[in-house]
Formats: structure tokens, C-alpha cells, sequence
């Protein structure tokens, strides 16, 4: 029965496949997608997961667990699955499912949707999955730590300090998302500001009022949630309130940059652990919804399949197709900040490694299925108002009349009547030239809810979306920064070790202060960049962040090569090589091409030529200097980040290249194994 069942989804799914890949000249059903997309999954879990856990990690349900072994009641604590499966799902489910997909769009629907359906079946559910397991079996050892075990001082260094570095830029980026979605919107401030009081205060009531009511919280809190959504419509009605919420992008950055520093040294029950107890719940809700209003709606796409700018000529983000495309959709196909949460929180958790497949392959698999609802929410939008929407006024013109112009020209009609009627409806002042794919993806999300459950309340969906995407990148931001402090805390402690220790609030607040001020850099100059920032930071953030899942696949790798299981390389060998390619190609434009648009050192160029000749207009000459310092900046991180991946990529082959001579090696380092007390744990 089940391979009958595995043979009518394959079937099923491969029809709507092909109906999404070879339909031209008709408009398709987004429904066409969400089958393709489940049935994929299904298959993936149920067949692909099952292999791998069974004949490539040999998973041992009676092997005692970290958690078992280290319990300590605070970070070593076995949890049951469907706990430590949420627990990973918000952990990892940031803003990256929602924006790149979104940016994507720019390409048409049809190249971002094939590669987060066949990227994460193969490559980014297997990453996490296989370095949860491997982290699991060394004590839940970090990325960075497995890596110095594993590969020796060379390769081991240059992952440490590579993770922290790109950990910087991923945390810039996802602030950056946020201040562009808040930007003059007294609204959408208001209500973002408000999810801090209210997880502070589920927080204190989780842990002194009602302690140990985690479902009875959340509800109180996601209540509160909804509330302030509709609060922050009567503060954007009110003459007075709505002047304390509005705000440029400098003074709201300043703010995110003051959040994420009081966040990192807050107890963690205090914000951050409530807030993620609060987007759990939130997170997929919204997403199932989101899937049920589309299977009722069953909408046609108005993007088409490929659009014009597919030759790198986007207004968006600069770049052809190949290699952009993988690295704009960094989450929700493949992710390296997955691992290290895969090597972080979740593996002192585990109960058992018979939950590896549910938490490891299951949580990125649904991440995927978020970041398809994105895509589809983009492609559901006029082809007009999502460019218009998602694109710097400096890239089309410099004015609204000027952006319409340029729009219709390029085939993509639309009216500033119509993108200020939309205005009106969703609640704001203008739509023009809100970039950093936030608010476009608001406007999808609200138009298909409000189709199915209330178009007079297009307003609210829309502010609720807003809300629900800074949910998704808050709690990453400031998980982000308490990671990045630990980490900073591990490298002092190496120098002077008071400063090491976690519990030394001097400590804390130094080592929060320079991870803070290091995201906080390239956040401000993002903010002040007159073409949105989106352009320059977020193909950095991509190339970084699959960089990252390069790495954590090297090391994987190269433990396989180690432990004797060298005919299933290919499992992580075939996405590694894919990511080495496509991260290279990139990584190249960016610091070689000659367009200005795309090559940073060229950008910087240009801005110079143009200063000299008093070619900028005095708002882009005020902030040249900085925007010329940061393109540099950015150029030396993407070398630095090649050169990390490619120092890890050799040491791994030349392990591989040991293993076949028959020559020493390394050895593993792995605990040992010890039977674990819990009955039944396959099944807990």
C-alpha cells in the first residue's frame, strides 16, 4: 500500500511539475504549484529522509542522547520530539523563506520555484539533518568546534572565525528587512514595537505567574498580537500618535541596533524564549492559512514564467539568472544559518536520534513550503505594482512619475492612481520604492486573505503581515546576537578568560556591544544607501550564508570520508559541489564585473568618478564617502568568505585523498556509546 501511495504522489507531483515547467502563454494556477510542492515534500521525507537515516547515518534509537547523557536541566534537557521539532522550526524559519523568494520574483516564477522544491529536497533538508545527527553524536558540539576536530587547526580556524564573520552580515541584512518594512509607516512601527512588551510580559507570566504554561502564554500572547495590529491602525489614525511612529530609516535602525544589544544580555526567559513561543504558533498558523485561502482561492500567477530580466538588467538586484537566483533564495531551498542551529540548541535536546529525521528534514521541509507560499504571494501581485513596490526610485527614474514611466516601458504597466488607490487601502502613505521585499510581500499576503475572508479588511491583513514577517525576523535577529556573543565570549576568553565566562555581565555587555556595533555598521549604511541597501547587502547576504552551507557540507563530508562511509559521499558531495560553483560564479561577479550595478570594487569606482565630477545630487554626495567605504568593505568580505569555504573544501579532499592511500588520519571524535534509559525511545 505505501508504494502505491509513494507511486500516485510521484505521479501527481510530476504532472504538476511539468505543468509548472512547461507552461507558456496561458496563466497557471498557483494550485499548480502548492501540489507539486506537496507532493515533492512527501516523497522527499518518506523516501530520501528514510534512506539516508537508515544506510548513510545509521541512526541508533537506542543510543543514549546528549541530553540524556548531560542533562543538567538548563542546556542539556532530552524534550519530546514534537517540542524540539517546533523549538528548531523558529529557530530556523527567519525572514530569508519570505524575502528572497519575494526578491526572486524578479526572474519570473518559474526559476526561484524549481530551485526551492529541488534545493531543499537534496540539499537543504539533507544539511540539516545530517549535521543535527553528527552534532548529536559529538556531544552537540557547535559548527566551529567539529570542525576543529575534525579537519585540523587550518580548516577549523578558518570555519570559527568565517562563521562569526558571516553570522554579522546575515544579522545586518535581516535588520535592514525590518527598518525597510517600518520606514514612515507610523502603522506598521507601531505594531512591531508593541510584540516587545507583550513577549516581555508573556515572559515574566510563563515563569512567575503561570509557570510552565507554555500553550496557556501563547495564546495570551498571540491575542495580544492581533490586537496590536488593529492598535496600530488607531495610532495611525490619531493626529498626535501617529508622529511618535513615524520615522525614517537612520532613527529606526538606531532602535532595531538598541533591541538586538538589549536582547542579548536580558535573561533568555525573559524576551527572547517567550517571543519564540509566540512565532512558533504564529509562524504556522499563518502559513497554514495562507496554504488553505490559496487551495480555495486557487488564483491564477500573473508573473510570467520568465521576464526580461533574467539577462541581470533587474531593478531590483543586479545579476543574470545564473548564478543570483541560488543565492537570492538562500532560505527556503538551502541555508547555512540552519547549521548552526542544527549544532547549537536543538542537538541538547534531542531525546532520541530516531527524531532526527522529523526535526532535521521535517523542520527545513516546512520552512521550504513557507518560502513557496512567498513565492506564490509575489507572483499573485500585478507584475507592475510588485516592481513599482520592491524597486529604488534612484533605479527607475528618482521620482514616482519618472518609475511608472520607466515601468510601462519595460512592459510592466502601471499608474501612480493605482499604486496610490493601493496606498489607501492597505493603510499608507505610499507603496513606491519600499525595497527589501517586506512590504510587497504584505500586499500578496493581504490581497489573497482579504479574498477569501474579508476584502473590507485589506488594511489589517496587510499590517498583520507586516507584523507576521517581523516576528519572523526579530526572533532571528536577536537569537542571532546572543549566538554571536557567545561566540565573540569563547575568542576573548582565550586572551583573558573572566572575559570567557557567560555568567560575567561585563563580559556579556562588551562582547553584545561588538557584535551589535558589527551588524549595526553595514545596517546604517544599508539604511542611508539612496538605492535601498537590498542591492548591495543582500546578494552579500546570500553569497555568505551558502557559503556557510558549503562549509557545514565540507565538514559533513569529510566525517564520511573518516568513518568509512565514503560510497554515500555523494550525499552531501553533490549539493557541496553545486554550492561551491554557484557561491564562486558569484562570488567572482561580485568582486570582478565591470558593472557598477554588480561588481562592488566597480560600484565603488563609479561613485568616485561621479563625486569628482559633481555628477550626485547633494543628498547621495552627503553619503558617498561611507556607501564607497562599504562597497569595499563588502568586496573584502566576499574574498575572505571564498577563501574560508575554499580552505575548508581542500582540507576536506585532502582527508579524502589520505582515506583512499591508506595514510593516517585524524581521528574521530565521537562519544562513546552508552544505552539509553528512556523505554520505548524510539517511539517518545
Amino acid at each position: 500500500m505505501q508504494k502505491l501511495i509513494g507511486v500516485a504522489l510521484a505521479v501527481i507531483g510530476a504532472i504538476a511539475v511539468s505543468g509548472i515547467a512547461f507552461n507558456r502563454g496561458e496563466p497557471i494556477s498557483a494550485l499548480w504549484i502548492l501540489t507539486a510542492a506537496v507532493c515533492l515534500y512527501t516523497i522527499g521525507y518518506r523516501f530520501y529522509a528514510a534512506w539516508i537515516t537508515a544506510r548513510v547515518l545509521s541512526t541508533d534509537a537506542t543510543r543514549a542522547t546528549p541530553a540524556e547523557r548531560l542533562d543538567n536541566g538548563r542546556d542539556f534537557v532530552p524534550t519530546p520530539r514534537w517540542v524540539v521539532f517546533g523549538h528548531h522550526f523558529a529557530a530556523i524559519a527567519g525572514p530569508g523563506p519570505l524575502i528572497g523568494p519575494t526578491l526572486a520574483a524578479q526572474f519570473g516564477y518559474l526559476p526561484g520555484t524549481l530551485w526551492i522544491l529541488i534545493g531543499s529536497v537534496l540539499g537543504g533538508c539533507v544539511q540539516d539533518m545530517v549535521i543535527l545527527f553528527l552534532s548529536t553524536r559529538r556531544n552537540g558540539r557547535s559548527l566551529g568546534k567539529m570542525a576543529r576536530d575534525e579537519l585540523g587547526p587550518v580548516g577549523g580556524f578558518a570555519a570559527l572565525f568565517g562563521t562569526l564573520a558571516i553570522m554579522i552580515i546575515l544579522i545586518a541584512v535581516l535588520a535592514l528587512v525590518v527598518v525597510n518594512a517600518m520606514k514612515h509607516s507610523p502603522w506598521a512601527s507601531a505594531t512591531v514595537f508593541a510584540t516587545i512588551p507583550i513577549a516581555m510580559l508573556i515572559g515574566f507570566y510563563m515563569r512567575g505567574i503561570r509557570p510552565g504554561r507554555v500553550v496557556e502564554g501563547s495564546v495570551i500572547g498571540i491575542a495580544l498580537l492581533l490586537f496590536a495590529v488593529v492598535g496600530g491602525g488607531w495610532v495611525d489614525h490619531d493626529p498626535v500618535l501617529r508622529t511618535w511612529f513615524d520615522h525614517d530609516g537612520p532613527a529606526l535602525a538606531w532602535f532595531v541596533m538598541g533591541y538586538g544589544f538589549i536582547a542579548a544580555i536580558l535573561p533568555v526567559w525573559m524576551l527572547l524564549a517567550p517571543r519564540d513561543y509566540l512565532s512558533t504558533f504564529l509562524k504556522l498558523g499563518t502559513v497554514v492559512l495562507l496554504a488553505i485561502a490559496i487551495f480555495v482561492m486557487r488564483p491564477d500567477l500573473k508573473m510570467p514564467a520568465l521576464t526580461r530580466f533574467i539577462d541581470g538588467t533587474g531593478p531590483i538586484f543586479s545579476g543574470k539568472l545564473f548564478p543570483f537566483v541560488f543565492i537570492t533564495i538562500a532560505c527556503g531551498a538551502i541555508s547555512g544559518f540552519h547549521s548552526l542551529i542544527s549544532s547549537g540548541t536543538t542537538p541538547k535536546l534531542m531525546r532520541t536520534e530516531a527524531d532526527v529525521r522529523l526535526v532535521g528534514y521535517g523542520s527545513m521541509m516546512l520552512e521550504s513550503f513557507v518560502a513557496i507560499m512567498a513565492m506564490i504571494a509575489a507572483t499573485l501581485l500585478d507584475p507592475g505594482v510588485y516592481f513599482a513596490i520592491n524597486s529604488p526610485l534612484a533605479a527607475l527614474g528618482g521620482s514616482p512619475d519618472a518609475a511608472v514611466t520607466t515601468l510601462t516601458s519595460l512592459g510592466f504597466p502601471v499608474t501612480t492612481g493605482q499604486m496610490q488607490a493601493l496606498a489607501n487601502e492597505v493603510g499608507e502613505a505610499t507603496l513606491f520604492a519600499r525595497t527589501g521585499g517586506a512590504p510587497s510581500l504584505a500586499v500578496g499576503m493581504a490581497s489573497i486573505f482579504s479574498s477569501v475572508f474579508g476584502a473590507r479588511l485589506l488594511a489589517i491583513w496587510y499590517h498583520f503581515a507586516i507584523m507576521f514577517e517581523a516576528v519572523f525576523i526579530l526572533t532571528t535577529l536577536d537569537a542571532g546576537t546572543r549566538v554571536g556573543r557567545f561566540m565573540v565570549q569563547d575568542a576573548l576568553g582565550q586572551f583573558w578568560e573572566p572575559l570567557g565566562r557567560t555568567s560575567s555581565y561585563p563580559s556579556v555587555i562588551l562582547a553584545s556591544a561588538l557584535v551589535v556595533a558589527g551588524w549595526g555598521y553595514f545596517l546604517y549604511v544599508g539604511v542611508i544607501d539612496p538605492y535601498g541597501g537590498i542591492n548591495i547587502l543582500w546578494p552579500l547576504f546570500g553569497i555568505a550564508n551558502q557559503m556557510l552551507a558549503g562549509i557545514a557540507l565540507a565538514i559533513a563530508t569529510a566525517i564520511f570520508l573518516k568513518t568509512g562511509r565514503a560510497r554515500y559521499c555523494w550525499v552531501t558531495g553533490l549539493p557541496l559541489t553545486w554550492l561551491a560553483i554557484v557561491t564562486s560564479t558569484a562570488a567572482y561577479q561580485k568582486l570582478f564585473s565591470l558593472d557598477p550595478r554588480i561588481g562592488f570594487l566597480a560600484g565603488a569606482s563609479d561613485l568616485a568618478d561621479k563625486l569628482a565630477a559633481g555628477a550626485l545630487a547633494v543628498d547621495k554626495a552627503v553619503v558617498a564617502g561611507k556607501l564607497m567605504l562599504n562597497l569595499r568593505i563588502d568586496a573584502a568580505l566576499t574574498a575572505f568568505f571564498l577563501l574560508v569555504l575554499w580552505v575548508v573544501i581542500l582540507d576536506m579532499l585532502s582527508i579524502g585523498w589520505r582515506v583512499y592511500r591508506g595514510e593516517s588520519v585524524k581521528p574521530v571524535v565521537e562519544a562513546p556509546y552508552q544505552r539509553t534509559q528512556y523505554a520505548g525511545a524510539a517511539n517518545a
